[in-house]
């Protein structure tokens, strides 16, 4: 696989991805699984979002997985809906849910959380990437 400096500042392509995360976040808890893993991925397909949305809007931003970072770099004429602006509850499972002992496991109802704001902030970010509101 080689490096294409072109798609990291295309748009698309992060909400491409964005999607891929959410696909996989949004799949059955397998055997032996953990929510914790489906709710990384809920993380990630958000984060992607929001940086396509920055790209998309001209906005440089840092390597972070910090939502609330990402969200204070957005211009002050973009609207955040309430659901998105929980996104930050997200932050935690960038990191600290991928190693024992940081959290608590992730239970049925935190991972039903983590999706439907990972949907809502998808949602949100190709209605301003892609023109769907």
């Amino acid at each position: 696989m080689q490096h294409n400096p072109a798609s990291a500042k295309n748009p698309m392509k992060w909400m491409e991805i964005a999607r891929a995360d959410l696909a996989i976040a949004d799949m059955p808890l397998p055997p032996g699984g953990m929510y914790e893993q489906l709710c990384f991925h809920a993380q990630q397909a958000a984060e992607k979002s929001i940086k396509a949305v920055l790209l998309y809007l001209g906005v440089e931003f840092p390597f972070t997985h910090n939502l609330q970072l990402l969200l204070d770099l957005l211009p002050s004429e973009i609207s955040i809906p309430a659901e998105i602006e929980d996104v930050i509850e997200l932050n935690a499972y960038a990191v600290l849910t991928r190693y024992p002992g940081e959290l608590e496991p992730a239970s049925r109802s935190d991972y039903d959380r983590a999706l439907k704001i990972a949907k809502a902030t998808l949602a949100w970010a190709e209605g301003i990437v892609c023109g769907r509101q």
